[in-house]
């Protein structure tokens, strides 16, 4: 049971992260949706859109995270 707790109390302490990676899922993926609604693009290029959501995610978060790095330089 300490498992559930400890994960509940990190999900408390980072709630506002774990808020902003399910809205970026959610735009991302209502992003790719609309566009290729309108596209009607090949069911492949869809699924590789989709994952690239993941490339982009992680590259923001480095880059906020090297920003971040830099102002405190500063």
């Amino acid at each position: 049971m300490t498992g559930v707790r400890e994960w509940i109390e990190r999900a408390r302490s980072e709630r506002w992260g774990i808020l902003v990676d399910l809205l970026f899922a959610i735009l991302w993926v209502t992003a790719v949706d609309v566009f290729f609604q309108f596209v009607d693009g090949p069911t492949w290029a869809y699924y590789l859109f989709m994952l690239t959501g993941i490339a982009v995610y992680f590259g923001l978060l480095w880059n906020f995270e090297l920003a971040q790095r830099l102002q405190q330089e500063k």
